[in-house]
């Protein structure tokens, strides 16, 4: 269901049982769970669950413990693996347990000492057994993420863990992702055409198609109803942008509408929505649904135009990486700047999220549409595309810059080479419609693709 990204976290740190001696394993264990208690405390919608209780010391060591530790993170719901060694690790637990559970899987242990002045035993090798952990999952052909064996105070740690649980939630909630495909795309947009049979076989995406005339008696029947939520978005519209150039009844047709979406994802479990914008609104509810869709996603929920389902889902995954940090929007790439090489016009007539809305500047509604431009800063932008099955994720950064006004919603970026995106995304498999949202999860939504597998991430 769209709006939950909270990760259940097994955590099972590990020691080898020959070496070195156990003393130093648990030394290492009273150092290193701490400082990731630390960190995990700092990162919201994260439970952790661990060993104590179950394995001896509270370490993957055993075999024969692996079905306990299977039973307890199962039964508590874990959704994420993360193998921290305290010293050379148990490499044949460490696969065991990451087959057994199916989950996304981090590979981590902490920088070793320097080895002891009098040529005694190294007290650790912590970083020696990842090498092996990794050989092992990789030949039972379990994808894993890594972070760099670093010092336990190094910022990698918790950048890399945080990574981690954004790439894990984007892998995690895209093998399960229901899009809502309301009416039909454009008979016109080619380029929003999807295969929705080898979706779902390649990652488990179900499209669920909606007709227009059940979208429509939902509307009507917000309209009758006039309940909490309907009452709350028209506030919450009314107040937070500029409405004087629309009347009271297109205001609550657009609430209606938001209201109707909520309602649908609500009943049939959806995660995102694809809907048609240019006709079935227009015609039948006599306002376009531009400021609705943006609006629906400040809810959690995105809403892609013009039927785009792989907008839809690019956006799913925007949401899914920042673990609901930011709102994801869905833009036109348009016309590039008329003074500067590198920039391009991101661009759409009015379904960008009000809360988006540049710093200083009322969101204006107009024509049911948004009228305003973005706020500027660091960009993430991303599109999932195909062709004849070849699935790939465009992914890149970008940052606002200033250009010239317009009408819509729009935001310039500056990119680092733009004739080399312009290449990358006209050569294909990508159109013109790309994802975006605040902030830098490049290196996550990457490495979720590693975590998905048949998805290849591109840039420029």
């Amino acid at each position: 269901m769209f709006g939950d990204y909270k990760v259940v976290l097994g955590v099972a740190p590990t020691r080898r049982d020959v070496f070195p001696p156990r003393e130093y394993a648990l030394e290492s264990k009273a150092k290193v769970m701490p400082r990731l208690y630390e960190i995990f405390g700092k990162i919201p919608d994260l439970e952790v669950v661990d060993l104590e209780g179950v394995c001896e010391d509270g370490l993957l060591m055993d075999l024969g413990e692996i079905d306990a530790v299977v039973r307890r993170f199962r039964e508590r719901g874990v959704n994420a693996l993360f193998l921290p060694h305290v010293n050379f690790g148990q490499e044949e637990a460490v696969a065991k347990l990451a087959a057994a559970l199916g989950v996304p899987t981090l590979l981590w242990g902490a920088r070793d000492d320097a080895p002891p002045e009098n040529y005694a035993t190294r007290h650790t090798d912590t970083q020696c057994g990842l090498f092996v952990s990794g050989k092992a999952l990789s030949r039972r052909g379990i994808p894993f993420s890594y972070i760099e064996n670093c010092w336990l105070d190094s910022p990698k740690l918790e950048k890399g863990i945080r990574d981690f649980l954004g790439a894990a939630t984007a892998a995690r909630r895209l093998r399960a992702l229901r899009v809502g495909q309301l009416s039909v795309r454009p008979r016109q947009f080619l380029s929003v055409r999807v295969d929705e049979n080898r979706l779902l076989e390649r990652f488990g995406i179900d499209v669920v198609a909606i007709t227009g005339a059940e979208v429509l008696e939902e509307v009507q029947d917000v309209l009758r109803a006039r309940d909490g939520e309907f009452d709350a978005v028209v506030w919450d519209i009314s107040e937070k942008a500029d409405c004087s150039a629309i009347d009271g009844g297109q205001l609550d047709k657009i609430a209606a509408l938001e209201c109707a979406y909520l309602r649908l994802a609500r009943r049939y479990n959806l995660d995102a929505l694809a809907a048609d914008c240019w006709h079935t609104f227009p015609d039948m509810l006599g306002i376009v649904p531009c400021f609705a869709n943006g609006d629906t996603a400040e809810k959690g929920l995105p809403v892609a135009c013009e039927c785009d389902i792989h907008g839809a889902v690019s956006a799913a995954l925007l949401y899914a990486v920042s673990r609901g940090e930011g709102v994801p929007f869905l833009a036109d790439l348009t016309i590039r700047h008329p003074q500067n090489d590198n920039a391009e016009l991101l661009w759409h007539c009015g379904p960008f999220p009000k809360s988006l809305c540049k710093s200083g500047v009322m969101p204006a509604v107009v024509d049911c549409k948004g009228q305003y431009e973005l706020r500027g800063g660091t960009l993430t932008l991303c599109r999932f595309d195909d062709e004849r099955g070849d699935y790939r994720l465009f992914v890149e950064n970008a940052a606002g810059t200033d250009g010239p006004p317009t009408g819509g919603n729009y935001l310039w970026i500056e990119t680092n080479d733009w004739p080399a995106w312009e290449r990358k995304l006209v050569c294909g498999p990508y159109i013109h419609h790309i994802a975006a949202i605040h902030g830098d999860w490049a290196e996550p939504l990457r490495e979720a693709c590693r975590l998905i597998g048949g998805l290849t991430p591109e840039r420029v």
